[in-house]
């Protein structure tokens, strides 16, 4: 079964199939962990998330990229992610 890759102007996405939505949403994370298991639901957004293993087309750096409805939960996400 092959995935559905998404090219951006900054990134090449590989979406999680556990997305809950299909949108890349305007408030964005890289975090440069490709191995690092993130789990959404923890987080208790107030908005909408979705989660892309991606590579930065700035420098081919791996890692994840997780896209959220509102700015708020930006900092939430910054606040409490630990990487492994």
């Amino acid at each position: 079964m092959t995935e559905k890759t998404i090219t951006t102007a900054h990134y090449k996405l590989y979406p999680s199939p556990r997305n809950a939505h299909s949108e890349i949403f305007t408030h964005q994370v890289f975090v440069p962990y490709p191995y690092t298991l993130i789990d959404l639901p923890y987080f208790n957004f107030q908005g909408k998330a979705t989660l892309y293993a991606a590579c930065r087309l700035s420098d081919m750096k791996m890692g994840q990229l997780v896209t959220l409805e509102l700015a708020d939960d930006v900092a939430k996400f910054k606040a409490r992610f630990v990487p492994d």
